[in-house]
Order: structure tokens, then C-alpha cells, then sequence
């Protein structure tokens, strides 16, 4: 049987339960009040690296892998329901930060990034450009310092950043090198057993 490593259904599964959650930005400051956008992006980003770790392994083959990165890719993005303007405005910030998950990993298998420039370098690259309105230089920038942390590169402290679109691209590479610093099991998992979709 193929192995599922991420399903609409999964998808569909968070998004009701941020709709559930009824999330108000106002309310941010309280317990657990955002936490299901964390957990979704961790979901994600687990689910891009058991790809690449079967990848790794030749369990599946270069072409499966950058295929299913691009599988997740679109269910993710695939257009749904309002849930809520506030909502809504979180979701779209937690796509922008995981498509930035979705090419980094593209980018590491097929071995197109900088490997030698410095990766706080880099992400000063990616600010600069966002500042000139270079949104697209940006974006590469950041996709070249995700795919080195998915090699095992430190993300470098990069300290506060201005709400920009390089500081939600950022989150998305974060959450990469926290899911890679925490439980490793998606690496040797070979796919042998039934994926659940319950949550």
C-alpha cells in the first residue's frame, strides 16, 4: 500500500478545529488561545521531513519525494471556508510561513542552494530585499537558509524582526529546525505501518 504522508482529510480535520476554537486575535495573550496554529504547522513540517527522510533512505525515489512535497503543498493551499476574519488572517500567515517549508525541501533534494555564504547572511540578504519590494529575492534567500537547516545547519539568532513577510517565512524554518532538534521518530519510520487521521 502507498504510504500517505499527509491527506486532505488531516487538513480538513485542523481546520475544523480552529474553527471550533473560535480564535480571536484579541484574546491572543491567553493560554493555548493560538496553539492549534503551532500545532498545525509542527503537523506539516513532520510531514515534509518523513518525505525527505524516506527520501534519504531510498525508500521512495527523488521524483516520488518532490512529488509529495508538492501533494502536501496543494492541499494546504487549496482555497476553504472562512473561519473567522482573525481566523483567516492566521491561516494565511501559517501558509505563507510553510510555503517556505515547501521549497526549502524541494531545494534541499534537488541540492539548488548556497552553501557556503553564512546563513545570517542570507536571512540579512532576504530583509534587505524585502525592504527594496524584492519579495520573489527575498523568498530565495530564505528557501536557501531552510534548506540548510534541513541538511543540520543551525538556524543563527536572528533577534527581533518587524511583522514582514520574511519574519513569517522565518517561522516556517523554525519550526523545521524545532521538529529536527525534537522527536526524530519520522526518520526511521519506514512507512510499514497504517498512517492514522485521527487527531
Amino acid at each position: 500500500m502507498k504510504e500517505e504522508f499527509y491527506t486532505q482529510k488531516r487538513w480538513l480535520n485542523w481546520m475544523n478545529k480552529v474553527k471550533e476554537s473560535k480564535f480571536k486575535l484579541v484574546e491572543s495573550d491567553e493560554k493555548n488561545s493560538g496553539a492549534v496554529f503551532v500545532y498545525i504547522m509542527d503537523d506539516v513540517v513532520l510531514a515534509c521531513l518523513k518525505v525527505i527522510a524516506r527520501w534519504e533512505r531510498e525508500i521512495i525515489t527523488p521524483e516520488e519525494a518532490l512529488s509529495e512535497i508538492n501533494n502536501i503543498r496543494e492541499i494546504v493551499f487549496e482555497e476553504h471556508e472562512s473561519l473567522g476574519e482573525d481566523a483567516d488572517l492566521m491561516i494565511d500567515s501559517l501558509k505563507t510561513s510553510l510555503a517556505a517549508v515547501f521549497v526549502s525541501s524541494q531545494r534541499y533534494m534537488s541540492g539548488d542552494y548556497d552553501r557556503e555564504s553564512p546563513l545570517a547572511d542570507l536571512v540579512n540578504k532576504a530583509v534587505e530585499a524585502e525592504q527594496k519590494e524584492n519579495l520573489d529575492e527575498a523568498f530565495n534567500f530564505l528557501s536557501q537558509v531552510g534548506a540548510r537547516v534541513i541538511g543540520g545547519e543551525s538556524l543563527p539568532e536572528i533577534g527581533e524582526l518587524p511583522y514582514s513577510m520574511t519574519a513569517e517565512l522565518l517561522d516556517g524554518i523554525d519550526a523545521i529546525s524545532a521538529a529536527m532538534i525534537g522527536d526524530d521518530s519520522y526518520k526511521e519510520d519506514d512507512g510499514t505501518e497504517e498512517v492514522g487521521e485521527e487527531l
